[in-house]
């Protein structure tokens, strides 16, 4: 009886010792599964973390003396990290990590400023030798699709859709020589595949590139897929179904998202002459400030403020094509620089004779002025027979996921 007593207590003993050997290496399992929290390059686990936004007015030395960084070592910093980083270029608004001592002192180490969302500079001073560094956070990308039928606006459309309205101006872009965006009717649709990028999985970071889209207007369909066609300039550039170029070798327009305020009319009166007087240009009317644009490549042969035509920019872009644009606020080429499609030459302003902020686009072929609405422009440089058939090839699978997209009447 006492040996089957002491067996048990025994018996127990052996039990409960395991039992916290258990719990024990169970412990250190958790211990070891735990993560460190790595961020910018460093264990955030080693350091006080205080995370903020840079304040108006507030400058880098303010900062680091308030995490009590003294005046001589911020300016040896601000020194030695000047050709990297600008510490007179802190913008308000901007978020910012301060690493610090985990101690009584909490003494700054390190100092991080998030440029956007995705680029960020790291500047480490914790020892004698002081760096800045730039660095990108982790983005993925994921391909998205989406669809709609305009009753307003395609911002509004995509917005209603589900979609990134950014992606609104993005198409513009793309259709800016065959589809008059001012002038979108109710009821057009399209459809869209692109690229949603993400930091670190989970935070949205912007559009990437549209890689196939269809729009229907007036009843017309325009496909648009992007392709590198030159393998040596490697520009990605958009093509419909048949292989033929989207871009012009000029824009429909001078500024994005405007409206024609006043066409081409020879037979037009003019309010501020009270007369007749042929209008040989068409206005489109903008907020001042609003960006110019070439309209096609060229040369600036006149930038100047001469009399009704204010501050205006001449562009002649071949032997037989030239554009002016008028009534600018600022012009921001001269005259002999080589411009391209789409770059901005000045912008919208209310300088000679004008009632209203607007650009006058005057466009000459062959030395006359004509309407640039009623010209049938020449394509870009059209795909390399050889190309075509891979072209062809590559789009077939893109055209089918385009046209499975149904639209829910």
């Amino acid at each position: 009886m006492r040996f089957c007593y002491l067996f048990l207590i025994t018996a127990i003993f052996f039990i409960s010792c395991s039992d916290e050997t258990s719990s024990s290496k169970e412990s250190e399992t958790a211990a070891e599964i735990k993560k460190p929290r790595i961020k910018f390059g460093y264990n955030l686990d080693n350091y006080k973390v205080i995370n903020d936004t840079i304040n108006h007015g507030e400058s880098f030395g303010e900062i680091l003396d308030r995490h009590h960084i003294w005046y001589p070592k911020i300016l040896e910093i601000s020194k030695k990290i000047k050709s990297t980083f600008d510490v007179r270029r802190l913008r308000a608004g901007k978020p910012y990590t301060v690493l610090a001592k985990k101690d009584s002192t909490e003494k700054a180490q390190v100092f991080i400023y998030q440029n956007d969302l995705i680029n960020y500079t790291v500047v480490d001073f914790k020892d004698s030798v002081i760096s800045a560094e730039k660095g990108k956070r982790k983005v993925t990308t994921v391909i998205k699709k989406g669809k709609g039928i305009i009753t307003s606006s395609l911002s509004q459309s995509l917005d209603a859709q589900g979609v990134n309205p950014v992606l609104a101006n993005d198409l513009s872009e793309i259709y800016a020589w065959t589809i008059d965006f001012f002038r979108l009717q109710k009821n057009d649709k399209f459809k869209v595949i692109y690229e949603q990028k993400f930091i670190e999985d989970t935070i949205p970071a912007g559009i990437g590139n549209i890689k196939a889209a269809y729009f229907e207007h007036v009843g017309k369909p325009f496909y648009a897929f992007s392709y590198v066609a030159d393998t040596i300039m490697q520009i990605e550039e958009y093509y419909d179904e048949e292989a033929h170029h989207l871009r012009r070798a000029f824009l429909k327009a001078p500024l994005k998202f405007s409206r024609i305020s006043s066409r081409y009319n020879l037979k037009r009166k003019i309010a501020h002459y009270g007369r007749v007087k042929a209008h040989k240009g068409t206005d489109f009317a903008a907020p001042v400030g609003s960006p110019i644009m070439s309209t096609a490549n060229g040369r600036v042969i006149e930038s100047r403020y001469k009399g009704a035509n204010g501050n205006y920019v001449k562009i002649r872009h071949n032997s037989t094509y030239s554009t002016q644009y008028l009534h600018m606020k600022k012009r921001k080429v001269k005259v002999g620089d080589y411009v391209k499609q789409g770059q901005v030459i000045g912008t919208v302003g209310m300088t000679g004779s004008t009632s209203g902020p607007h650009v006058c686009y005057r466009f000459w072929k062959n030395g006359r002025q004509v309407d640039p609405l009623k010209q049938k422009l020449p394509a870009a440089e059209p795909m390399k027979k050889s190309i075509k058939p891979h072209y062809l090839e590559f789009i077939q699978s893109i055209k089918e996921e385009l046209d499975d997209l149904k639209f829910e009447e």
